[in-house]
């Protein structure tokens, strides 16, 4: 699902306000592989990413996110990194700003497919062979990758 329906609901009242959204990354890790998924909007690799629903636990929704994205199941290991990122606008004039949780997760079952139309591959990587991947993104591995101790967030 590419957009939330609670978020439609949102824009139909707000317009092209600035949103501030609870988003999610799930990077799961399957020995020395992670899983990456090729963004449709954009071709951008990166891990597995979403909105969190209303109510929702954001390890729920990690693991929602990986088995709708790339048909992989997963389970939460622990947090890693929560921060916020900066606003950003849509070709359609939304603006949105996210608060990302980021997640460690353990491989459980499946290969990754391209599951909801989201995104164009979804693999696993070699974590020494990564594709080229925005600094964001690559920060998001390392935190999951960063050996077990409490989450890191931005002071």
């Amino acid at each position: 699902m590419p957009t939330p329906e609670y978020v439609l609901a949102l824009r139909a009242a707000a317009g092209h306000a600035l949103l501030w959204l609870p988003g999610v990354t799930a990077v799961v890790v399957r020995g020395d592989e992670v899983l990456l998924v090729k963004r449709a909007d954009n071709g951008e690799w990166t891990p597995v990413t979403g909105i969190i629903d209303p109510g929702e636990e954001p390890a729920v929704a990690g693991a929602r996110e990986v088995l709708e994205e790339a048909g992989v199941v997963a389970v939460a290991e622990r947090l890693t990194w929560v921060h916020a990122l900066p606003p950003m606008a849509y070709d359609n004039g939304d603006r949105a700003q996210y608060l990302d949780h980021t997640f460690r997760f353990r491989y459980v079952s499946g290969e990754p497919f391209p599951a909801d139309g989201e995104n164009t591959e979804a693999a696993w990587y070699a974590l020494d062979a990564l594709p080229p991947m925005s600094a964001e993104m690559h920060a998001r591995i390392a935190s999951a990758l960063a050996p077990a101790g409490p989450a890191a967030f931005e002071s």
